[in-house]
């Protein structure tokens, strides 16, 4: 190839649509994700974006030609990938997803056996090279077979034209369709027990989604059990144009109509996913967005209270109040680096039964160590059951004991600039110095993580306290100030 494949990451693949991923480099990861894992049965599934098909059917031939036989679950979210690939002992995964990034965006998300995630030094970069050296007339050839000569339209792909042709990937005997959806649907509900549910009403908001299929799936089987959850619907049908926009509820901007519609229909509590749903997010009953952070908490204890020896993990950003809950508990709480592939390395580990990080990501021992987004709702409806609490209840004390700032972005010229100021203004007068990811420091009541963005000029900010929201408050406002100096 003359030219190197720019859209591999350090965990993922994600890139511009045409300039930097398109249906020929589908092709190649397909072709060279087989050849490195020696794959001989793939698992593949698409979100809702419109390219996300045709990229997927162009990378199934090229996992066909490498030797694969590939099993394809359709529409699904990220979590079904990775249930798939565990379900059906196969050895790999691919969901082609850009979860929340903008709509001329996207990208895949890849496992190997186990549902192991793949990273840069553990073969990801070695995929890349060898889609990259694969023989430019072999891909062309074979991608005119698969396409019946037809040339391949970079603007009839934006907008959603498959050019590789499903027939003929039939035909060559190692593609069926076959979805997970009864046993996915099982599984998510063995999470929980179903006799502790009291009736429950939910706002749920799949952002024109992946999530919405899924919702559905678990709605019916609920209600086949006679379970009293009534789901008040929003944004619902899968849209891969985002009429509404693109799912990502982390964003305060993306939160109104979740929040109004808990509000409208007095509902018990809300939820929102982003794109491939492998987050979930929160609203209690008045329609308050709650930080990932607080929710952490409420699930490591609902665990810890099954097992009084679980091992919970958590990321540096802010951790007080997880620490004071688990510990509190009886549990073992054990910080992890920030990110998917970290916290699911640590997991293994340890064989924690738990992870949660601030950023709305929830992993599960029992779901191959993987984040899921269905999860975590279905243990939050459980612990207001069981608790006779309202979700606003159950978090108050402890945003109130441990109040955070949320992750506050600042983009700035010079990223290194920022964090060296900030670093020798106040790391002589920290009593704790915390480098597990980026700069942690403490000061008795107070405390601080600050992070530089691995692929842009962003520093992230995260400040907590104990018990003292105007120190919190105050020492957001100094930091930002100095962070922004420039």
């Amino acid at each position: 190839m003359t030219k190197s494949i720019t859209c591999f990451k350090a965990y993922d693949i994600r890139g511009e649509l045409n300039s930097q991923l398109n249906e020929e480099v589908a092709y190649r990861i397909g072709y060279a994700f087989a050849q490195e894992l020696n794959a001989r049965t793939v698992v593949v599934g698409s979100d809702v974006r419109l390219t996300s098909t045709p990229l997927k059917l162009a990378l199934t031939a090229g996992l066909i030609d490498a030797g694969a036989n590939v099993t394809d679950i359709g529409m699904a979210g990220t979590e079904e990938i990775y249930f798939a690939t565990k379900h059906l002992g196969v050895d790999g995964g691919i969901e082609v997803t850009a979860s929340h990034n903008p709509i001329n965006y996207n990208g895949m998300k890849i496992v190997k056996a186990g549902s192991i995630p793949i990273s840069g030094d553990t073969g990801l970069n070695a995929i890349k090279e060898k889609a990259e050296l694969l023989d430019d007339h072999r891909v062309t050839t074979r991608l005119a077979h698969y396409t019946q000569q037809q040339p391949i339209d970079a603007d009839a792909f934006f907008n959603g034209t498959a050019h590789v042709k499903k027939d003929l990937l039939i035909e060559s005997g190692s593609y069926v369709e076959d979805s997970c959806m009864e046993a996915y649907v099982e599984h998510m509900l063995s999470y929980v027990n179903l006799d502790n549910f009291e009736p429950l009403k939910i706002v749920v908001n799949a952002g024109n989604g992946a999530a919405g299929n899924a919702l559905d799936a678990i709605e019916s089987e609920l209600e086949s059990r006679n379970i009293p959850i009534t789901f008040i619907k929003v944004h619902h049908e899968a849209d891969g144009t985002f009429p509404n926009g693109i799912p990502n509820p982390l964003l305060p901007e993306n939160r109104a109509d979740t929040a109004d519609a808990v509000k409208a229909h007095s509902a018990d509590f809300g939820i929102a996913w982003d794109g491939d749903f492998d987050r979930c997010f929160l609203f209690d009953a008045d329609g308050q967005f709650i930080e990932g952070y607080y929710i952490v908490g409420l699930l490591a204890a609902a665990f810890i209270a099954k097992d009084k020896n679980s091992k919970i993990i958590y990321d540096p950003r802010v951790y007080w109040n997880t620490e004071d809950i688990v510990e509190n508990a009886g549990g073992t709480p054990i910080k992890s680096k920030t990110g998917h592939a970290f916290i699911k390395e640590r997991m293994r580990k340890e064989d924690a039964v738990y992870g949660g990080e601030m950023s709305a990501h929830h992993y599960f021992r029992d779901f191959a160590y993987c984040d899921s987004g269905m999860i975590p709702w279905l243990l939050i409806a459980e612990l207001v059951s069981v608790k006779q609490q309202s979700l606003a209840s159950m978090v108050k004390a402890r945003i109130e004991a441990f109040p955070s700032s949320g992750e506050i972005n600042s983009k700035l010229k010079d990223a290194d600039a920022a964090l060296e100021r900030v670093t020798n203004t106040y790391k002589p007068q920290a009593s704790v110095v915390d480098t597990t990811d980026g700069l942690g420091l403490e000061f008795g009541n107070w405390r601080f993580n600050l992070r530089k963005s691995n692929t842009e000029p962003v520093i992230r900010l995260n400040v907590e306290s104990r018990g003292d929201i105007a120190l919190m408050e105050e020492k957001t406002e100094e930091l930002l100030a100095a962070i922004r100096a420039e």
